[in-house]
């Protein structure tokens, strides 16, 4: 279906932050710009609009994935989460507190992207290094805290996760 001004608009059907949507959608509308204009879901930032910064981080059947650089018409028959869809289902408790708790949110910019991507690192279950970490999260650019907080809060939910796992207490 073509609009007015010749934009071809496209349905998508998929899953948002747990719940079904049917949308029409813009072609070449980017799934940054749908979730923050059309489904008002701000907490996906645009900095770069490039695919570098990673502040429009979502996940997509799982995966990060950047918004900037991704069709909304390309999430049709997957299932997207953001960072109000992890925040409400508290899968992010952990990561938000250990960023509250190591001053690892600072101006909050990149916040939103850099959970994301540490909670797919934290739910690989994979045990990493500090070396690891900052390698895992060196596609989200942060301007504030020189990364060291971040690491420290990652590094300390994936050793509280191990503790839990070898049957100790987090």
């Amino acid at each position: 279906m073509t609009n007015f001004l010749g934009e071809e608009d496209v349905a998508i059907e998929a899953t948002l932050n747990g719940k079904p949507l049917k949308r029409r959608v813009k072609a070449r509308r980017h799934l940054a710009d749908f979730l923050r204009q059309d489904m008002e879901l701000t907490g996906t930032h645009l900095g770069c609009e490039h695919g570098i910064c990673g502040a429009c981080t979502v996940m997509i059947d799982g995966r990060t994935a950047r918004g900037c650089l991704t069709l909304a018409a390309q999430i049709s028959g997957k299932s997207v989460e953001t960072i109000e869809g992890l925040s409400e289902s508290g899968k992010l408790s952990q990561l938000q507190s250990e960023f509250i708790a190591r001053n690892a949110a600072q101006c909050g910019f990149c916040s939103s992207g850099m959970l994301l991507t540490a909670y797919e690192l934290v739910a690989s279950g994979r045990n990493m290094s500090r070396a690891e970490i900052r390698e895992f999260i060196s596609g989200n650019m942060c301007r504030c805290t020189g990364y060291h907080a971040i690491v420290d809060a990652v590094e300390a939910v994936i050793a509280k996760n191990a503790k839990t796992s070898a049957g100790g207490k987090a």
